[in-house]
């Protein structure tokens, strides 16, 4: 997949996020991804030999001419696709960007913990955004197309142990993962985590279908329907019941 730690393999960039972080960012969006999420809204994302090859350097520049409208809160955010594929390569830019004063993110599934991986968190991502799948085995088998084994809460644990800020993101899907006993059951799980300081819920939506089309893939989720405001109301009253900030997206 890679070719020097140099570069990094990019889907796209997009220049003033509002929503994959604090503040106003730039967010790079990473090639690469080993889940298949029934509801992925950037399939094209997924494949690891897809995307360009940027120079480190040149996307450290592109930040820094950024740094006046990232202001106190802004900053970097690399999604994807999964970044923590190229971990190795990320510690190389995150140092950078660490070096110029730059508040760095990742959005990650959480499934890959390696030695880089534990750098980068260790070291140099001010914030992480987790995303919970599923809490259960079935559910999480059903959503991405493989197994979970913990490790997505391995990471948040590891996450937790370091002391270092975390934000949680869940997708409510009506009847498969906007269930009260699943809400309540990832709050339990997570209440006495110290660096959750929020989580963001994404209720489901169809935009991305048709680049499911464009690649000839399958949507299996085309009967699934939309939330109510009532459904995610009463997602919003649990959570709040476990964690110190709810937001909707």
């Amino acid at each position: 997949m890679k070719t020097s730690e140099n570069t990094l393999r990019v889907h796209s960039i997009e220049s003033f996020g509002t929503h994959d972080g604090p503040g106003i960012r730039m967010v790079v969006f990473l090639q690469g991804c080993k889940l298949k999420c029934l509801y992925c809204h950037n399939p094209d994302t997924i494949d690891t030999h897809g995307g360009k090859e940027y120079a480190i350097e040149n996307l450290v520049e592109r930040a820094v001419k950024m740094k006046s409208y990232f202001g106190k809160e802004g900053g970097v955010t690399v999604s994807g696709g999964e970044p923590l594929l190229q971990s190795k390569e990320l510690v190389h830019f995150f140092k950078r960007l660490k070096e110029e004063g730059i508040h760095t993110n990742i959005d990650t599934n959480g499934r890959l913990l390696n030695h880089y991986a534990e750098e980068l968190l260790d070291d140099y991502a001010d914030l992480i955004m987790l995303d919970i799948k599923h809490m259960r085995e079935d559910g999480y088998q059903m959503i991405t197309g493989q197994k979970n084994k913990e490790t997505t809460f391995n990471l948040a644990k590891y996450r937790e142990a370091s002391g270092k800020p975390m934000w949680l993101r869940y997708v409510l899907i009506p009847e498969i993962t906007n269930k009260p006993e699943l809400l309540h059951e990832m709050g339990s799980y997570f209440k006495d985590y110290k660096t959750i300081e929020k989580i963001e819920l994404q209720p489901y939506h169809k935009l991305g279908i048709h680049k499911w089309d464009a690649l000839g893939w399958d949507y299996k989720l085309k009967d699934a329907r939309e939330n109510t405001p009532e459904e995610i109301n009463q997602a919003v009253h649990i959570l709040k019941q476990y964690f110190k900030e709810v937001k909707t997206n």
